[in-house]
C-alpha cells in the first residue's frame, strides 16, 4: 500500500495528534466520514430523491 508500512502510519498519527489536538480528531474523522460518503453517491449517480420520484411519476 503505496509503500507505507505500520511505523509510518504511526508516526503520522503521532504528528496529526499534536497539530489538531485530541479534541478536534473525532469532528475530523466525522468531517471526512461525510465527505467519502458524499463523493461515493457522486460517482455512483444515485440520488435518495430519484426512486421517490419515479414511484409518483408511475402513479400519475
Amino acid at each position: 500500500m503505496f509503500g507505507i508500512g505500520v511505523t509510518e502510519l504511526i508516526i503520522i498519527l503521532v504528528i496529526i495528534l499534536i497539530v489538531f489536538g485530541a479534541g478536534k480528531l473525532p469532528e475530523i474523522g466525522g468531517g471526512m466520514g461525510k465527505a467519502i460518503r458524499n463523493f461515493k453517491d457522486a460517482t455512483r449517480g444515485t440520488d435518495a430523491k430519484e426512486p421517490e420520484k419515479l414511484e409518483d411519476d408511475k402513479k400519475a
